[in-house]
């Protein structure tokens, strides 16, 4: 593990759990105040009504998902994120703790998985077994894995690795495409224009 990869865990670690309270002024920060835009670019890409929400969070989504009369459960590793997402969203919402790697569901349980900006262990093969595992036939997973702001920052990241912008989407696109190939999925990934950000989103159907 390179050092970048070592400092992302230990930020993220920090992030959702001692300092779980800072996540939506950080999520802000870093999203140029587009965090819940980026969000809701899932929604056309549910499908059913039984939802699982893979690392809760402080529970916007979940509160979004259940505005719309879905039922929706979630799951995190975070007793600190399950703390603020029962205050917002009352202590009858079915939160729990634990991983994704070992899901705590009966197989073939919801319609639709969700995971947004999660952390590198959506792409785990144990996560991807759990989750195929856990999907209704025909069930999809939607991973929304990573945003980009238009404003010089994709011309930067081209000038820097020396790919043209189509080679650089391709490569981005295969790359992230391959865990959930390898566990079986057909799987897909949607470009979305939002406002000032270009968002990846895997669609992965068993």
């Amino acid at each position: 593990m390179n050092l970048i990869q070592r400092f992302m865990r230990f930020f993220f670690r920090l992030l959702y759990h001692p300092f779980a309270f800072t996540y939506d002024l950080v999520a802000d920060i870093v999203s140029f105040g587009n965090w819940k835009d980026w969000v809701y670019s899932i929604f056309p890409y549910i499908q059913g009504t039984r939802i699982l929400e893979l690392g809760h969070g402080p529970g916007h989504l979940q509160r979004l998902l259940r505005d719309r009369s879905l039922a929706a459960v979630a799951i995190d590793e975070s007793k600190q994120m399950g703390r603020i997402a029962k205050r917002r969203l009352g202590p009858s919402h079915k939160l729990t703790r634990g991983l994704a790697q070992s899901l705590p569901y009966q197989s073939k349980t919801f319609d639709t998985i969700i995971a947004t900006f999660p952390t590198e262990y959506i792409f785990n093969a144990q996560t991807l077994y759990e989750v195929r595992r856990c999907l209704s036939d025909g069930g999809r997973l939607i991973v929304l894995p990573v945003a980009f702001p238009k404003s010089g920052f994709l011309k930067w990241l081209y000038k820097i690795t020396g790919e043209s912008p189509a080679a650089l989407t391709e490569s981005i696109k295969t790359k992230s495409l391959q865990p959930f190939l390898h566990a079986g999925f057909q799987a897909e990934i949607e470009i979305v224009e939002v406002k000032s950000s270009t968002l990846l989103i895997i669609v992965a159907k068993k």
